[in-house]
């Protein structure tokens, strides 16, 4: 049976755990909205990561009001879509988008030290069959993730960027790389930098600031009605 052709927006997803969220998040999305004439990108709060520590990590809701801020005025829609569809793996959170719009062109972006370590994600090579990847440079990251071993698989879907341009650009597998000027700003730099930052904003965020799913258009439970 011939597969349905997607025909809507143009959708990156940049998924995380904003904690906290910071100006080189926006940069990345916007210089690969850029790159891939994306229409628009989704960032996808984690409710939580398998493969990170949940010391030092922030309410839900913080999180994804720390990411509201940084997207303002930028075609990127903050959403914890993930707690909604109850999924925990990256894997069964884009199945479940792309059931759920089966119009929308997706394409995964993520950073060179994710790359590192995809081999370590649930059914990884799942992930590259389900959509594209845009892999994004990053300082100090590069050289390990292009010998690791999700990369030695991966390798001979490499496509150039012009292929994620044209009509027919969204079948999978397929990796691009996208480097951009370096971008050393970090989440866990600011955490070091005040490593008060989940206890003070997280109570005072969820006090007194609402915020909504901007893809859902739902309230991110934990933040104030």
């Amino acid at each position: 049976m011939m597969a349905r052709r997607r025909c809507g927006p143009v959708t990156g997803l940049l998924g995380g755990s904003f904690n906290p969220a910071h100006g080189g998040h926006r940069r990345i999305s916007l210089l690969a909205m850029e790159a891939l004439a994306l229409d628009e990108v989704w960032w996808l709060v984690s409710p939580g990561n398998p493969l990170k520590p949940i010391d030092g990590m922030a309410p839900l809701a913080a999180r994804a009001i720390s990411a509201g801020r940084e997207a303002k005025r930028a075609r990127i829609r903050v959403t914890a879509i993930e707690r909604e569809l109850g999924t925990r793996y990256t894997v069964d959170t884009l199945g479940a988008l792309l059931r759920r719009y089966p119009k929308r062109r997706f394409v995964w972006l993520m950073g060179a030290d994710n790359l590192a370590q995809f081999h370590k994600w649930n059914n990884w090579r799942a992930i590259a069959k389900l959509m594209p990847i845009a892999v994004i440079a990053r300082p100090g990251y590069d050289a390990l993730a292009f010998a690791s071993p999700a990369m030695a698989w991966l390798r001979k879907f490499r496509r150039p960027l012009s292929s994620l341009r044209g009509p027919e650009r969204w079948s999978a597998p397929a990796l691009v790389t996208l480097r951009f000027d370096p971008d050393t700003r970090s989440a866990t730099a600011l955490r070091r930098a005040d490593p008060d930052w989940a206890r003070k904003h997280g109570a005072l965020f969820q006090r007194s600031i609402s915020c909504r799913d901007a893809v859902t258009h739902r309230l991110i439970p934990g933040s104030a009605a």
